[in-house]
């Protein structure tokens, strides 16, 4: 009875481990034909565009300066338009403090009513001379004109009296000639004294329209339409320059803010030594504005530089090429100085399939991609036609078949 109890004891035992035996062969089974679980991605057929990538940033093809009135005196910030903002040709950018002008202009214009009421009295003063000069020359031609009828009495009067008339009518026509040097030398006299009030009102009138230009200067409207760009007031040094504020005192002939012409916005990227064969000025182009990556720009290639610059912001050094490409189609939110990104579309490949560059990978030297089927991933050689930064035109796959963006055999090992 015991052995009995012993031997089924045993064959439970050995029962339990072969289950136990089948149990784990069958989870490495389903473990081993388990299909990953890994990101995937759909392929796609269409046009494929070949382009040439880089970075840069918008800017403006042409700009005005608005600079400070080279002549006016103590220039102190008290407005600014914000900094940023859109302004239209004849709006006020800046305004300085004109309280010093305006007491100079009722002083310069007090200064004018004083010189021309002296001027008017100079002008009147002459005109009284003159009048009087008229008329004591009329009475000496009258005395003249009774001396020579008396003379004419010579004939029939006494020798005594008719030589008295003769000196009378000599005397008479020297009074004549005095009066008449008397009238020339008041002339004279009164034209030079017109003259110099004249000389004073003109000078006194140039200054209140000096002041008035320098009055109008203090108020500095925007030449065109764009944007406002503050530039940085160094007068402090460089290492303290910020941009100019109010309050900030700004000597004459200095730069204060830059306006660009939003309609001359373009691209300027920077082309590496390798890509500048690749493209050709009248590309079509994209512009991938990092402010806004919900819309892409179309446009053209403008130009292309000749030479290439050298940048020192990392090591080793670089060389690139310096590429502007214009707007075909424009959005009122771009700014100058919006870092972007510009693909250059160098060719089309037509019907292309083409996958996300994270799902080719590479097994014993040889191109492949993992495509999804009922049984798991299949690797699938494949010829690279074209290559982007994020997309691959290949061939040896079906269109819209998915791919994995991961190795699936590396996930099955983990």
């Amino acid at each position: 009875m015991r052995s009995r109890r012993r031997k089924t004891g045993r064959r439970i035992a050995v029962l339990m481990l072969v289950l136990a035996g089948c149990a784990a062969g069958w989870i490495r089974f389903r473990h081993a034909h388990e299909i990953p679980d890994v990101p995937t991605a759909q392929a796609h057929k269409g046009d494929f565009a070949v382009v040439v990538s880089c970075r840069g940033n918008l800017t403006a093809a042409h700009s005005v300066l608005v600079t400070a009135p080279l002549d006016v005196p103590d220039l102190q910030i008290i407005w600014l338009a914000p900094a940023g903002s859109a302004v239209k040709a004849g709006d006020l950018v800046i305004r300085f403090d004109p309280s010093k002008l305006r007491q100079d202009l009722k002083e310069k214009k007090a200064a004018l009513d004083q010189a021309q009421a002296s001027l008017d009295q100079a002008i009147a003063q002459a005109r009284i001379t003159s009048d009087q000069d008229k008329l004591d020359l009329a009475s000496a031609k009258y005395d003249m004109e009774k001396a020579r009828l008396e003379a004419s009495k010579k004939a029939i009067v006494s020798a005594m009296d008719g030589q008295k008339s003769a000196i009378d009518l000599q005397l008479a026509e020297e009074k004549v000639k005095v009066q008449e040097a008397t009238i020339q030398l008041h002339r004279k006299s009164d034209e030079a004294k017109i003259a110099s009030q004249t000389r004073l009102r003109d000078e006194a009138r140039a200054e209140v329209e000096r002041t008035n230009y320098r009055l109008a200067q203090t108020e500095l409207k925007s030449p065109l339409n764009g944007v406002v760009n503050f530039l940085n007031n160094t007068t402090q040094g460089w290492m303290n320059a910020q941009p100019y504020k109010v309050g900030d005192h700004v000597s004459s002939g200095l730069s204060i803010a830059e306006i660009p012409d939003l309609s001359t916005l373009e691209m300027e990227g920077k082309v590496d030594e390798v890509d500048r064969g690749r493209v050709t000025v009248g590309d079509d182009v994209r512009i991938h504005v990092d402010a806004f990556p919900e819309r892409v720009f179309n446009g053209k290639l403008a130009s292309v530089s000749l030479l290439t610059e050298q940048s020192f912001t990392e090591w080793p050094p670089s060389r690139t090429f310096r590429a502007f490409a214009r707007f075909r189609d424009r959005d009122a939110r771009l700014r100058p100085g919006m870092n972007s990104g510009l693909d250059i579309v160098e060719s089309h490949i037509p019907d292309a399939v083409s996958i996300p560059a994270k799902a080719l990978f590479t097994t014993h030297g040889n191109a492949v991609v993992y495509v999804k089927t009922k049984q798991g991933y299949i690797a699938r050689r494949v010829h690279v036609r074209a290559r982007n930064a994020d997309e691959i035109a290949v061939e040896g796959i079906e269109p819209d078949s998915i791919v994995a963006l991961a190795n699936p055999e590396e996930q099955n090992k983990a």
